[in-house]
């Protein structure tokens, strides 16, 4: 592997994508400086052209992102976001599963749910494989398992391929409580009609669903128990593509890890999350026991290089590592990786839309545990909840729509989900009016999920959500909204935003601020280029007190902001 440059606090990264690291920041302000003058340049790909309007405008914050791209205070860096580091072209499997030939049917009346999981099986029994659903509609009774990695299934395309999803989760696995208490229904953010999870990481949640012993739903198993150590790791620096680790034995290239960050008593860990400083550390912590439930901060990463106790990582460190977290790579529940699903359109049959956090899960595409998995063009249609993100890393979700009868989340994305790529996404307006006592959320953010993108979106309503939990360093960019949703999270989730939230050229139609414009609230963050806003009826004051180190700019001039696209801007880092 060769070299690429100085990350800027002593740790030199390598080239870890096929096409390789082809610039650094030298080359991303000469891009910066080719749209002020309407050129581009050969070192990097170049923003999107120009809309009519005035000449394109480059803000300071880019340029001293440029500078410095890995530990900027208020920007974080998300070239690498998404399936394979952000790759433009999806992984191909060459066997051939017809679901035909195991029992299917496209006439829209044979349940045809048994059949697809047989072929999925085949599929993950040989290794690896495209299950192929032809044109037409194919009913389903049941859910839809993508349990074995390397395996994708495939439709005719979203507009030729459809399946017609006729029973909820409730019925099919049961009622699923909240592990928090109340008369809440977990169906409200989790699961899916077509569920992409490890197949023994399934079995362990529904079993615990059905027993109905609520379940923590991430890569450490239902009671958090699943993992062991490999190795303690040495203090390192937020931004740092390399670790010193002290026994790297078990550590390979290529192997997935975890990255565990455990609270101290003086909850510094979240306060550092949240940027650091008097207005995070006087925050009162101990009491949002929601919050630390959420705890440890827990990121995976695969492997790139182990040259004695110097092991780099395939992507930069989120946070810095510091010795009163008892930092750790560790082990976790067997990932799901390489699987996919391409398209077709999942249509739920049309019920109304239940009343606030009483969801009986007509749900879509849900990834969970899954690691360098993808969803591309996929419509999901009358469904509760669209797609979900549940302790899913490094995924890319493409050229998706949620669409019929309106949504409670038309995306949502939690329990600790990391460097997700959410790209060309439209959530389309509801065919029938909200029921009275249903809410809309819309782009969701929770549960400490960080350096996830929101790329090139069409929102025909619904808002920016956060459910609190402390999300951080998530990137809106390049979305016209309708802003109409409101957010949700209970208080003792903690914070609306931790640090380096960035919303980058936003278009918003009907002038809400509605957790949009964020230099108010959010910590260390920056808002660049979106449309005058106000408030409306749900105002929100910022969690912590005192300078919130916020920036904003360009306000009120979406259109001339250079780069347009800041996800597009930071791919060839």
């Amino acid at each position: 592997m060769s070299e690429a440059r100085d990350s800027g606090n002593g740790d030199r990264h390598t080239d870890l994508t096929r096409r390789g690291l082809l610039t650094g920041a030298a080359a991303m302000a000469a891009v910066a400086a080719g749209a002020v003058t309407g050129g581009t340049t050969a070192a990097a790909s170049p923003p999107s052209p120009p809309s009519p309007g005035p000449r394109g405008r480059v803000p300071l914050l880019w340029r001293e992102f440029a500078r410095d791209p890995y530990t900027h205070p208020q920007i974080p860096y998300i070239g690498r976001a998404g399936c394979r580091g952000g790759a433009r072209r999806l992984p191909r499997h060459p066997r051939v599963f017809d679901v035909r030939a195991f029992g299917a049917r496209a006439d829209g009346t044979t349940d045809s749910a048994p059949a697809i999981n047989r072929a999925v099986a085949a599929a993950g029994r040989a290794g690896g494989g495209t299950v192929s659903l032809p044109s037409g509609t194919f009913r389903i009774d049941d859910v839809v398992r993508i349990g074995y990695s390397d395996v994708v299934v495939r439709g005719a395309g979203s507009g030729r391929t459809t399946l017609y999803a006729t029973r909820n989760l409730t019925e099919l696995i049961g009622a699923y409580g909240s592990r928090y208490g109340g008369d809440k229904s977990s169906w409200s953010w989790a699961g899916g009609l077509v569920w992409l999870a490890p197949e023994a990481r399934w079995n362990s949640l529904v079993a615990a669903i059905r027993a109905k012993a609520w379940p923590f739903e991430g890569w450490t198993g239902n009671r958090r128990d699943e993992w062991r150590p490999l190795t303690a790791v040495a203090p390192a620096r937020q931004g740092s593509w390399t670790v010193t680790v002290t026994d790297p034995a078990e550590l390979r290239p290529g192997a997935l890890v975890l990255l565990r960050l455990a609270d101290d008593a003086g909850h510094t860990l979240p306060a550092h999350m949240a940027g650091g400083g008097p207005g995070a550390l006087a925050y009162k912590w101990d009491d949002k026991t929601k919050l630390t439930s959420y705890m440890p901060y827990e990121w995976p990463v695969r492997i790139a290089r182990v040259r004695g106790r110097r092991v780099t990582l395939e992507r930069p460190l989120p946070l810095d590592v510091r010795p009163e977290w008892n930092p750790l790579l560790t082990t976790h529940v067997p990932e799901l990786t390489g699987a996919g699903v391409e398209g077709v359109t999942l249509e739920a049959v049309e019920t109304p839309q239940r009343p606030h956090l009483l969801d009986l899960g007509y749900n879509g595409v849900v990834l969970q545990c899954a690691y360098d998995c993808w969803v591309d063009d996929v419509t999901v249609r009358h469904v509760d909840n669209g797609f979900g993100l549940v302790a899913a890393s490094a995924c890319t979700l493409r050229r998706t729509r949620v669409a019929g009868r309106g949504s409670h989340h038309p995306y949502f994305c939690r329990e600790g989900s990391h460097d997700n790529l959410v790209e060309d996404f439209t959530v389309e307006e509801r065919t029938v009016p909200a029921p009275p006592g249903t809410q809309l959320h819309g782009i969701n953010a929770e549960g400490l999920s960080s350096y996830n993108v929101w790329s090139r979106g069409d929102m025909r309503m619904g808002t920016f959500d956060s459910h609190r939990g402390l999300p951080f360093a998530d990137v809106r960019t390049d979305i016209t909204v309708h802003n109409d949703g409101r957010h949700g999270g209970d208080a003792s989730a903690g914070p609306l935003f931790g640090a380096r939230f960035t919303h980058w050229n936003i278009r918003v139609t009907n002038g809400r601020a509605g957790l949009v414009k964020i230099d108010g609230l959010a910590p260390y963050s920056a808002t660049v280029g979106i449309d005058p806003v106000s408030e409306f009826d749900q105002i929100d004051v910022p969690d912590f007190t005192g300078d919130l180190h916020s920036r904003l700019e360009l306000y009120g001039s979406p259109e001339a902001v250079r780069p347009r696209n800041l996800h597009e801007a930071q791919r060839g880092i």
